[in-house]
């Protein structure tokens, strides 16, 4: 067992910025959690929040261990609570998002049961203002450990099992990891779970354990353009490609096999660079038909139909045109999920990663 007498078994570490909406939740969903002994302790560390944030958590002082600090970010929130934790085991929840009643017992089984993994992701529950849910996770359980090109190409396919609210580690992984660079404001735990799938054995469960609650407010995932949260997001990505292949050379990665780890990073980097300063045609067929050359080896005709005919587009429109159009059909698509009322009857839809 991971437990000691001195230490509690798991360290729940919140990390909150602003939630005065959420916090509450957050942290009802982990004292509810049906673990039979409850060998925890909850961390919470509040970077900064200027709202009501702090008085709601101090409504449960007796059971949670609170750190306020100075704004700075999700990284320096991490590098705080991380080696503040008293548990040989840290669960990670974002301070908006809540978790499902058996996910601490189902992680910790793994963790365990298992002494060579180091690490447990699981599915995810989109949670939209009006109340609809989505179901994104892989359809049975998945040990990966990133060595090679193949295990890395998974690694792409299933890397959202592992943010914030879904990620489980131990906590003397972590502190190989750490620090984490200070500028990763946001998106923080990328670095975090890619490093740690590409030094131990990593778990991915099928089942959805955490609600992932998307709203106005959201630092990463945003519905409507905002230039300011668009160049953060640029900088967080350039970040994770400068800071993390130095790393993955060290645990003796091949320089093809971290390019594939890192491949949406790249594509999403891209297109942040090339939606705000600009750039040549050419440059925007490059990165589209990267993003969309495995999709299109299993694609219908149909799809790849389209497909060519938006990398055409892409050839013939400046790049900041192709980003905007992109952006105004992700942002319908999230609208129509945003304003789509739940239908008790029906079940959850499903996004399946391995598919």
């Amino acid at each position: 067992s991971y437990s000691t007498m001195s230490h509690p078994l798991v360290t729940v570490l919140i990390d909150t910025y602003n939630h005065e909406q959420f916090i509450e939740h957050a942290i009802v969903s982990v004292l509810e959690q049906d673990l039979e002994n409850k060998d925890w302790e909850i961390l919470v560390i509040d970077d900064g929040s200027t709202d009501r944030t702090p008085d709601i958590i101090r409504k449960f002082s007796s059971q949670v261990r609170y750190i306020r600090k100075q704004n700075g970010g999700q990284a320096s929130a991490f590098n705080l609570g991380i080696p503040e934790a008293k548990g040989e085991i840290i669960a990670f929840l974002d301070g908006d998002d809540w978790w499902r009643q058996d996910k601490l017992r189902r992680v910790l089984k793994v963790l365990e049961t298992s002494p060579e993994v180091g690490a447990v992701g699981h599915g995810i529950i989109e949670a939209y203002d009006s109340g609809t849910k989505r179901q994104v996770a892989i359809s049975s359980p998945l040990q990966l450990y990133i060595q090679d090109i193949d295990s890395a190409l998974t690694f792409q396919r299933v890397r959202s099992q592992l943010g914030t609210s879904r990620f489980t580690a131990c906590k003397s992984l972590l502190e190989e990891i750490l620090p984490v660079p200070d500028d990763l404001v946001v998106e923080a735990d990328e670095f975090m779970f890619t490093l740690a799938a590409a030094t131990v054995p990593t778990i991915f469960l099928s089942e959805c354990l955490t609600y992932y609650r998307l709203h106005g407010n959201n630092l990463y995932q945003f519905s409507h353009y905002d230039e300011a949260k668009l160049r953060r997001k640029n900088q967080v990505h350039q970040s994770l490609l400068r800071n993390l292949p130095p790393k993955m050379t060290a645990l003796g990665l091949s320089a093809e096999a971290i390019q594939e780890t890192l491949k949406l990073t790249w594509i999403d980097a891209e297109r942040g660079r090339l939606a705000l300063e600009g750039g040549a045609s050419w440059e925007t067929w490059r990165v589209e038909q990267v993003a969309d050359q495995r999709k299109l080896a299993t694609s219908s005709w149909e799809k790849h139909f389209f497909g060519y005919a938006v990398l055409a587009l892409a050839l013939l429109l400046p790049p900041q045109i192709i980003y905007r159009l992109r952006r105004s059909y992700s942002e319908q698509s999230l609208f129509n999920l945003r304003r789509t009322q739940p239908s008790p009857e029906l079940p959850l839809p499903e996004v399946d990663l391995l598919k």
